[in-house]
Parts: C-alpha cells; structure tokens; sequence
C-alpha cells in the first residue's frame, strides 16, 4: 500500500511537465539529489513513526511522546493531517479527467483528438462533477473492504498492471523517429536549457516535487507505516520504495518526451501537457485510439492507487479518533469529499474569474500550492523534530533499525537532525518569497 501512496500522479502527470518547465537533464539530476538527501530520511522517519505508534499521525505522536515531555506534539500534526483531505480535493478531479480520457479512448471517440477537448471539458461542471464522483465512488468502495482483503489486494493488483503498460508504451516511444532526441532532453544535463530559470528557483521545484511524489510530511505514509510488520527493517523497505516510485518517473518521462519532440510538440506545456499535447501524438499514431487507452488507463491505475491508499488514511483517522466502523468512516469522508471537491471543478468555469494567487491561477493550483510548497515540507520538518526532540533518536533508530535487512547508519545522525531541517527551511522560504515577491 505504500508503493501505492509513493507512486501516482505526482510521477506521471506532475514529474513530466514539472522536468519540461525546468530545462529537462538539470532538474531530473537535482530531483534525483533531492530524493536521496530529503525523501529517504524523511520516508523512513514517517515509517517508522507508523510502526511504532500504530494509528495514523495524530495518534502515533500522541502515543509516542515521552512521558516527561509537556509539549503537546500530536497537536499542531491535526494541521499537516489535514493536507491528506486537501490533497485529495483536487487528486479526486484530475482523477477524473483521466477516466473521462480513458472512456472515450476507449469509446473511439474523435473529439479527444481536438485541441480544445481539454478546455471544453473544463468548462463543463456537470462532466467534471461525474467523473469526479466515478473516481471517488471507486475509492471508497474498494476501501469499503478494508486494508487486508480490498485495499492492499487492489493495490497490488493495479500496481502489477502499471508496470506492464509502462513496457508496451516505452517500447513504442522508443520506436518513433527521433526519440534518442527526447532521450537525450529528459536525462542530459543541459545548462542551456536551465539558463531560463534561477539556480535557487530549479532546486526549490525539485525538493518539491521529491516531497509531492513520495507524499511524506501529512500522515499518508505513517499510517502504512502502522501497517508493517516488524519482522523487516524499515530502511531496506523504504530504500525499494524510492526505487519503486523513481523507476516509475523515469519511465513516464522516458514515454512522453520522446513522444512529444518526435511530434514537434514542446515539452513544456505545463499541467495540460498530457491531456492537450499527448492526444495530438496519439492521433498521428498507427492503433492512436489504443495507444490512447493504454497510456490513460495506466495514468488511471498511478492515480486510483494514491487515492485508494491517502483515502485509507482518513478512514483510519475516522476508526482511531473517533471511533466510526469502517464503512461509517468511508461514507462520511467520501461525503465530504464528494463536496470539497466541487470548488477545484468550479475553478475552471463558474469560478474562474477567481484567481486566488494572482494571474491565471486557479483554485487547484491554490489547493496545490497549500500542500505541495508548505503542508509537505513543512510536516516533513515538524517530524525530523519530533523524532528527535518528542520521541528520541535512540527509540527511532531502534524502530528503523527493527527486523531483518539494511541498518540505518548511525553517522547519518548529526545530517538528520541539524542538516535537512535547514536545508528545507531555506529553500521553502526561498520559494514562498518568490511566489509573493
């Protein structure tokens, strides 16, 4: 279920738009530092909270403080929890959007080919709203069954298929003319490609999208975590996790910018580059229409397994804190979420004269923007705190360390105490000024 959480849109639709707006080679290489300085760490703290504290985030703080401690410390995580319900306010829409693409794929329907499919079904509420509520009443349903029979069944399920699309796709991007081209693009550092942006500006979208991918710093991944037995050490877990969720990034990435320079489409094109661009390679495609449903079923498949598994940390919030059955729980935030979800789709048409962070921004970007530049690292900050401060080094490592498999290395101490929280301070500060410099 965790691989579930780590691997989603945030490889598949945000990593490749992300790598395009950013030069490509540069920004692969800086996210890839990113990963090993900020993600494992941080992967393994919020892992081994889970296992040790059995609940998900409030929970687990709330237990494992030391008992001579006064700080409060399972208090102020109710906010970074929080970023699990806004994540899925705008995940839950673009979800659908990608089931909508998929259907009428598989429909054969020749609208998808047409530049102005994407905007005309952004100014749509009633067809965003469906497929919106098609993707939710799949998650809580599967969810309905609970962790063991539905969840991790589901999950395993749709990752194994994820995979096996993966391999047809990238066998054939790799036969279009001129893919070394895209190659070359997404994983050659290039500084003529990143002269456009600042060096600060490129890392801060790096750590981002490293924080975004793995989804660490709100409670997604403690509460796998509380799901883990403890026969296995938690670093040689975490380490295939990574491996796991970068395997599929580079795949995507190796799928769509071949595909969009063999075509003559820039590669840069931003959120809408799947759902504007991609068609259009599709269309010129031999089986476009196969193609076109093998490539958004798998977005589909990446994305319905970080739903299923951040939808379970919800759930679990909802049996721990409150004490609600399971399917109580799932009908109460699936109804929640089949409202909260309705601004992010009114953003785009009877709301979008709203531009909440000035320019052309919309409400899914504020949604976006909320979690992904503050409530990730900013969590991911308050955990390395706790771990050491609330809950002591020793006992982290010795639950890290827990079961067979790969140690963590204890020199790596000093690193994660006094290092990664300031780095990340620096470069989150760095980014928010920016933004509203």
């Amino acid at each position: 279920m965790t691989a579930g959480c780590a691997v989603g849109l945030g490889n598949v639709w945000r990593f490749p738009f992300i790598t395009g707006q950013y030069g490509g080679g540069l920004f692969v290489l800086l996210y890839f530092i990113c990963l090993l300085a900020f993600g494992i760490p941080l992967l393994l703290m919020e892992l081994a909270i889970g296992r040790a504290g059995q609940s998900t985030l409030p929970g687990a703080l709330r237990k494992l403080r030391a008992p001579s401690g006064r700080f409060p410390w399972h208090r102020p995580s109710y906010v970074f929890f929080a970023g699990n319900m806004i994540l899925l306010m705008f995940y839950v829409v673009v979800t659908g959007w990608l089931l909508h693409y998929s259907v009428n794929f598989l429909l054969g329907n020749e609208a998808v080919f047409d530049a102005g499919s994407f905007g005309k079904l952004l100014s749509a509420p009633g067809e965003q709203i469906i497929a919106a509520f098609a993707a939710l009443i799949l998650t809580v349903g599967i969810c309905f069954g609970g962790v063991q029979k539905t969840v991790e069944t589901s999950v395993k399920y749709m990752m194994g298929r994820l995979f096996a699309l993966l391999v047809i796709l990238m066998i054939q991007a790799f036969s279009l003319p001129g893919a070394a081209a895209g190659v070359k693009f997404f994983l050659t550092p290039d500084l003529a490609n990143f002269a456009g942006k600042g060096f600060l500006e490129t890392l801060n979208a790096a750590m981002g999208q490293a924080f975004f991918t793995l989804s660490v710093g709100i409670g997604s991944i403690a509460v796998c975590g509380s799901y883990f037995g403890r026969e296995r050490s938690l670093f040689q877990e975490g380490v295939w996790i990574i491996v796991l969720d970068t395997v599929v990034a580079v795949a995507s990435g190796l799928i769509i910018f071949p595909s969009c320079i063999s075509y003559g489409i820039k590669a840069d094109s931003g959120p809408d580059l799947i759902f504007v661009t991609l068609p259009k390679v599709f269309q010129n495609m031999e089986f476009g229409f196969v193609w076109g449903v093998l490539f958004f079923v798998f977005l589909s498949v990446a994305a319905l397994s970080t739903l299923i598994a951040v939808f379970e940390n919800l759930v679990a919030f909802g049996l721990d804190e409150f004490r609600w059955s399971r399917k109580l729980s799932c009908v109460i935030f699936g109804l929640a979420l089949a409202v909260l979800c309705l601004p992010c789709i009114f953003g785009f048409n009877i709301w979008s004269d709203f531009h909440p962070l000035g320019g052309s921004s919309t409400i899914l970007d504020l949604e976006d923007f909320i979690v992904s530049s503050n409530l990730l690292p900013l969590g991911g900050v308050y955990l390395l705190i706790f771990s050491f401060y609330g809950w002591g080094a020793d006992n982290m490592y010795d639950e890290l360390n827990a079961g067979k498999g790969w140690k963590f290395p204890v020199w790596m101490k000093n690193y994660i105490k006094y290092v990664i929280p300031v780095l990340i301070l620096l470069l989150w500060g760095s980014g928010i000024w920016k933004i509203f410099k």
